[in-house]
């Protein structure tokens, strides 16, 4: 008894026992591997793929269109169909100004769109509906809260809405893109 050391209580005494090394240690060292490759692999062919879908998107769409030696971003495509890429005609929808829901009228947005379509007749029919358009872009930016709008995630969110309400206006796929161009709360 005299040749073990007291333990005092709270004390932690270490002892040679036990199968340590290298072994305990592979289970971290799989994790920090194996992690950031799972993650990626998960956001590279899961999260994404169902991002790009439910906006209407595809691969070939979400990319940037090439740069030219002229630096205009005019492609050979770009060209044959009158100076936008796949024939897209754009057209612009002037300021919205919508009271935030829950505010009661004292904060407003003020937002700009450009709209995206690849039919020839785009803009007669964003004109014919010019009206129906703006309406039901103003009933829908008027449902959202300040919380909502200032989330991280807001501009994709009403992008989505409008797009969808915006096609549903124009019947078919009319709209295929929709570029927030201003964004104000105040």
């Amino acid at each position: 008894m005299a040749d073990r050391a007291q333990i005092k209580p709270g004390s932690v005494e270490i002892t040679a026992e036990g199968g340590g090394g290298i072994k305990s240690l592979l289970p971290l060292v799989a994790t920090l591997i194996l992690m950031p490759a799972v993650a990626w692999a998960m956001t590279t062919f899961v999260l994404l793929p169902k991002l790009q879908k439910s906006l209407g998107a595809t691969p070939a769409e979400s990319q940037p269109a090439p740069e030219t030696a002229g630096g205009h971003g005019t492609t050979p495509t770009e060209k044959e169909h009158g100076g936008e890429a796949g024939g897209k005609e754009t057209v612009t929808m002037g300021k919205l100004l919508v009271n935030v829901s829950g505010t009661l009228g004292s904060r407003y947005l003020l937002t700009s769109l450009t709209l995206s379509g690849a039919s020839a007749d785009f803009k007669s029919k964003m004109e014919k509906n010019d009206a129906k358009l703006r309406d039901m872009a103003c009933t829908i930016l008027a449902t959202k809260t300040i919380n909502e709008l200032e989330k991280p995630g807001a501009r994709s969110l009403v992008r989505s809405e409008l797009l969808t309400g915006f096609n549903n206006v124009l019947g078919g796929n009319s709209v295929r893109e929709i570029y927030i161009t201003e964004f104000a709360i105040q």
